[in-house]
């Protein structure tokens, strides 16, 4: 595999150029070999991020600079695998948390079979949220986490039990609900 390797030169002061170089690159999902050096799989996509920061930094004052790069061993280009799939599936072990979170919610009020629309339009927040993390994770994962298939199994548990919510919600209020194509 063939890697992109970002460092830079930044000011000490102030420290909101490094905390915006650590955003950018954690939001891309980069590992970070050691201060101030980052590692991604080569791509196009993540070449123009990494010209775009560096361009940015110049702009700053500061300085940035980018290399591609290959494992010189098996070892190193399986750690930098191991490392990239460690640090997704954190993300991905939290999703699963927070769905297993919203379906003990969604249980809990249907049990006590609180079906107002305040309730639905909470659950529905919820849902909204987790479905937009779980696609800023899936887009930093740039070598395949191991628990993606496990996290989308656990938001697609938690749709379901939503749209089943909502039709309780629905019928308790004598409201039909608009036919959603998604589904």
């Amino acid at each position: 595999m063939e890697w992109l390797l970002f460092t830079s030169q930044l000011p000490v002061s102030p420290s909101s150029l490094r905390v915006m170089v650590w955003r950018r690159m954690k939001a891309a999902g980069a590992v970070s070999l050691q201060n101030g050096v980052w590692v991604l799989p080569r791509s196009k996509e993540q070449e123009r991020l990494v010209q775009e920061l560096i361009d940015h930094l110049e702009k700053q004052g500061a300085e940035g600079q980018s290399f591609a790069a290959t494992a010189l061993g098996e070892k190193a280009e399986k750690d930098l695998i191991k490392r990239f799939r460690g640090q997704r599936d954190e993300e991905y072990a939290e999703l699963i948390e927070r769905c297993q979170g919203m379906l003990q919610e969604l249980t809990k009020e249907t049990k006590k079979k609180k079906f107002t629309f305040a309730e639905l339009e909470e659950n529905e927040d919820d849902l909204q949220k987790l479905e937009s993390w779980m696609k800023r994770i899936n887009a930093r994962d740039l070598v395949g986490g191991e628990r993606a298939a496990e996290a989308a199994r656990a938001l697609d548990a938690c749709r379901k039990a939503f749209h089943t919510f909502a039709d309780h919600v629905y019928a308790q209020e004598q409201v039909t609900p608009k036919k959603d194509s998604s589904k």
